[in-house]
């Protein structure tokens, strides 16, 4: 199982993509997370269907200093081979 996440608000510049990596990689996801031009985050995850639940529970609050008023959520079949979680 895989999820694509779009995050928006202001999480650009408040350690969203490294807390993130963080919070993946202890979920035992695997896949990236990037900042967009537009100044919203996204991120790929693969995993059990639980953990990718908790790092979208994660991603609606996001690190302290963010402030999160949107998040798109897609949830589709896992594609593509990942062995970590990466910030690109």
């Amino acid at each position: 199982m895989q999820v694509y996440i779009r995050i928006c608000g202001q999480v650009q510049g408040v350690f969203f993509r490294s807390s993130a990596k963080k919070v993946a990689e202890s979920l035992g996801l695997v896949g990236w997370v990037r900042n967009n031009d537009d100044g919203s985050v996204e991120a790929l995850a693969k995993g059990s269907k639980e953990n990718l639940e908790k790092f979208v529970s994660w991603c609606k609050k996001g690190p302290l200093a963010a402030t999160v008023e949107r998040v798109e959520v897609n949830w589709s079949k896992a594609t593509g081979e990942f062995d970590k979680f990466v910030i690109i």
